[in-house]
């Protein structure tokens, strides 16, 4: 029986120093009890659109971890992580005008000199029949166009305007224009006869390489002819997102776009706003598209940051798709996230929507 009863011995002996079994379970039951109660005291997480503001971080481009050498200080983003606007570009709210159709538009109420400047975007100039001259929605205005005229009110008012190119309906010239320098002095012709502060393109072209870069060569052209009569051009491209942010067509676009040298100001992010289901809020999926695309532009605008060159507009069903509560939200994600400017499309948002829209967050 010595082998029986040394087995039990052996496993009942300790090293000299080492705590007895019983201390060392109680240890590992009071440090798991503390460990789930601290756990069930951290705060849940934030809602996107409520939350507190996190901590701006890079946008990773391989091992950058600063912004390009010789890039101008207004360029950057500053250390506090402020937005750094779009050189000449929109800031605050983008009031949209569908000129293509209402071309006699009223002066909104929102050029207000007390105020400052406010900002516009008239749309869509297309291709007209000619397939190289542009017209609004691409159809001939009756009697002269209009639009002219009513943007001299809108800037003695306080306004700036600028114009988008493209659009639902329509091609974009560069996609009818096959002729490089036609194609320039085409928007050369817009700029000057329109007096634009900028230019937006929403394309529906990003497949067609031809098209893509014969628009880069042209808006290049342009941005350079500026810089050296001292003035800047402000180019930016509107595209659709959804919660998994660009289509890859668009992002190649825009990386194609920049390699041809155009300086893309702001990449702004046509998202609809839809109806959520019970308990779910209806701006989640906007929030979603915003941070999925983020990185997507940071790679595509070889940017180690995305801060003030990435723009929202919301696409509305109705007047009710946004409510005021909802544009207050919005207001405070945009400071939050540091987008360039919000927008609206689609449907006409309610007059306290806009008036909060327009309102600086607190």
């Amino acid at each position: 029986m010595p082998t029986a009863t040394a087995r039990p011995a052996a496993r009942h002996a300790r090293e000299p120093g080492t705590p007895p079994r019983s201390l060392v379970a109680l240890a590992a039951i009071l440090l798991a009890a503390t460990t789930g109660a601290a756990v069930w005291l951290l705060p849940a997480e934030a809602d996107e659109w409520a939350g507190p503001a996190r901590a701006a971080r890079p946008e990773r481009l391989g091992a950058a971890t600063a912004p390009p050498a010789g890039r101008p200080a207004a360029e950057r983003v500053a250390d506090s992580g402020a937005a750094a606007p779009a050189a000449g570009g929109p800031s605050g709210f983008v009031t949209f005008v569908d000129a293509a159709r209402t071309p006699l538009f009223g002066l909104p109420s929102a050029a207000d000199p007390q105020d400052g400047a406010r900002w516009f975007a008239l749309g869509h100039l297309t291709a007209g029949r000619d397939g190289c001259t542009l017209r609004w929605g691409g159809r001939q205005g009756q009697g002269g166009d209009p639009v002219p005229g009513r943007l001299d009110r809108l800037r003695a008012a306080g306004g700036v305007a600028g114009l988008v190119f493209g659009g639902p309906t329509g091609r974009e010239l560069s996609g009818a224009c096959a002729v490089p320098a036609t194609l320039t002095a085409a928007y050369r012709k817009a700029v000057g006869d329109f007096g634009a502060a900028y230019l937006d393109f929403e394309v529906q072209d990003s497949a067609d390489d031809e098209t893509v870069l014969r628009r880069a060569e042209a808006i290049t052209a342009l941005q350079e002819e500026a810089r050296e009569g001292g003035r800047s051009l402000a180019v930016g491209f509107t595209l659709p997102a959804t919660e998994t942010g660009l289509a890859p067509r668009d992002q190649m676009m825009l990386r194609a776009t920049r390699e041809a040298g155009v300086r893309i100001s702001v990449v702004n992010l046509l998202v609809p706003i839809r109806p959520a289901s019970a308990g779910q809020s209806r701006l989640r999926p906007v929030a979603s598209a915003v941070r999925a695309a983020r990185p997507q532009v940071a790679e595509a605008l070889a940017e180690p940051v995305t801060e003030g060159r990435i723009a929202l507009t919301s696409v509305l069903a109705g007047p009710e798709s946004l409510s005021p509560a909802d544009a207050r939200k919005m207001v405070a994600f945009a400071a939050r996230n540091h987008l360039a400017w919000l927008s609206t499309r689609g449907a006409a948002p309610d007059p306290e929507v806009v008036r909060l829209l327009s309102a600086p967050p607190l």
